[in-house]
């Protein structure tokens, strides 16, 4: 069974940074596309940052320069480190992985449950 869990979310004042985590099976770490993505209340899930079994990252244009993807092969793990942190970027931030190179959300075939973030002004 594939298992996609993220951690590390929390309450943090605006500018301050957090640390998101997600840990995944190891029979998909190796070779899938990996990414987070954020659906704040009332809105659509949206595109926050990706990275590739090949470690090619990508970023939404709203936190480049704020927020940076990195996994770590050996302990099947990627995280996101978030500084400057913003009042808009409070959400509901998922882990998911994908076979497939892309960054559409339809196109991941495997969710975490979510961790929530929130930035207070």
């Amino acid at each position: 069974q594939v298992r996609v869990v993220e951690s590390g979310g929390g309450l943090v004042q605006s500018g301050g940074s957090l640390r998101l985590s997600c840990a995944a099976s190891g029979s998909i770490f190796s070779s899938y596309t990996m990414g987070w993505f954020r659906q704040a209340s009332g809105k659509e899930r949206e595109f926050v940052a990706a990275i590739s079994w090949s470690s090619n990252i990508y970023y939404a244009d709203s936190v480049k320069g704020r927020f940076t993807i990195s996994r770590d092969n050996a302990k099947n793990t990627i995280y996101l480190q978030m500084n400057s942190l913003k009042p808009e970027d409070t959400a509901l931030y998922y882990c998911a992985a994908s076979a497939r190179l892309t960054l559409a959300p339809r196109e991941y075939n495997y969710w975490g449950q979510g961790t929530q973030v929130t930035v207070s002004s």
